[in-house]
């Protein structure tokens, strides 16, 4: 039995995708671009196995067995297959595909785009294929596409109607930022009322903002937003990143019926970075939220240990909640009275947020050597199932 195991990153957007031009394809209505995060506290991980003592192929997500009849996966594996040597051994032998997410899924925490990056990422190593596999794992999901790579990256939507040129690349790796840090404050992990797929659709069958926006605004915020990245310039960052997630959300209210994915906690944190900056004089934090109530807030290492107290003093979490703060270690410190005077009246009720994930800009899908990490056992079964 042969096994290739893969660990793929999330990824944020600061320049939203939202509606394509082909579904069968996955195009995009515009370019977009985002924020690898580090695979060392939210990931996807793959484990395929082959043998020609598999009877049928298999797929699990997260210790529950699925059906492998799935559109977006039979794709991704196709175009995999296709770009294969035809003369593999095992090229036609069933497989046996175990994934699991250590992050909630559906939550809008963009699952898919790492669990597709991750899925095409083991595929590729299984079927020896090289070069740029971004485009396969845009049938997947189409922000899975960005996951193939670290760093800062934007995926071009094309010119051909064929596809093969909408396509992700990075603009700037890891290490080129190393300051940036990122925390995403989680509202709630629950599957989301509208999933992305469905709202897209119902956005480009009936809002008209969204077609100015692809045709008129998202151009400009790409090449913006692009030098502010390689000239480190948070002031211009910040600003462009949140202007993108409001007028992302405003086409979601655009859209009809409208797709509603924050809720008042969400909004309450978009108050409070404004306050934050305002009291500042400069924007030391930027907010974006996804198709879902979560919020992602970009900001530099120095500002991480300020803006942690005043989301705790605004946010506080349940007494005694263990867990509350996850990834990155860091020393709580205590808000100061001025700041106190600011945010005294934004105070939310305790539990508001669930957690908070303090990470980084970090690399790409990586496979790992270590037969223990294997999802699967010599059968081809998930060693955990649920």
């Amino acid at each position: 039995m042969q096994k290739v195991t893969c660990i793929a990153p999330v990824n944020i957007a600061v320049i939203k995708y939202w509606g394509k031009s082909d579904e069968d394809l996955v195009l995009p209505l515009n370019d977009s671009l985002s924020g690898t995060l580090s695979t060392d506290f939210m990931c996807a991980k793959t484990t395929i196995s082959t043998s020609p003592a598999l009877e049928v192929n298999k797929f699990w997500l997260n210790g529950i067995e699925q059906s492998f009849e799935n559109e977006r996966l039979l794709n991704c594996l196709k175009e995999v297959k296709r770009r294969a040597n035809q003369t593999l051994p095992h090229l036609n032998w069933n497989i046996s595909i175990c994934s699991e997410n250590n992050f909630p899924t559906a939550a809008g925490l963009a699952s898919s785009a790492a669990g597709y990056a991750c899925l095409v990422s083991a595929l590729a190593a299984l079927y020896e294929i090289e070069g740029d596999i971004s485009a396969i794992a845009r049938r997947g999901s189409g922000s899975a596409c960005r996951s193939v790579y670290g760093g800062w990256v934007q995926w071009c939507k094309g010119a051909s109607p064929t596809g093969e040129d909408s396509i992700a690349k990075q603009i700037a790796p890891a290490s080129h930022w190393p300051q940036m840090r990122v925390l995403i404050l989680v509202v709630n992990d629950e599957r989301k009322k509208y999933s992305s797929t469905s709202g897209m659709k119902r956005s480009v069958e009936t809002s008209e903002l969204l077609q100015y926006r692809a045709t008129k605004i998202v151009p400009q915020r790409i090449e913006a937003i692009t030098k502010a990245i390689i000239n480190k310039d948070f002031q211009a960052f910040a600003q462009i990143t949140m202007e993108d997630s409001n007028q992302f959300h405003a086409v979601c209210l655009d859209t009809f019926p409208p797709c509603v994915y924050m809720n008042d906690t969400s909004h309450a944190i978009v108050d409070v970075v404004h306050a934050y900056n305002d009291f500042k004089k400069s924007n030391k934090v930027a907010y974006t939220f996804d198709a879902g109530p979560n919020a992602c807030l970009y900001l530099l290492d120095s500002e991480v240990e300020e803006v942690l107290s005043v989301i705790d003093y605004v946010f506080p979490p349940v007494v005694n909640s263990e867990g509350y703060l996850k990834g990155i270690p860091l020393s709580k410190k205590a808000i100061t009275e001025e700041l106190k005077a600011v945010f005294e009246a934004k105070r939310q009720n305790f539990g508001a947020l669930k957690y908070v994930i303090h990470t980084r800009i970090g690399d790409g899908p990586k496979t790992l050597t270590n037969p223990e990490d294997h999802l699967v056992d010599e059968m081809g079964l998930p060693k955990k199932m649920c």
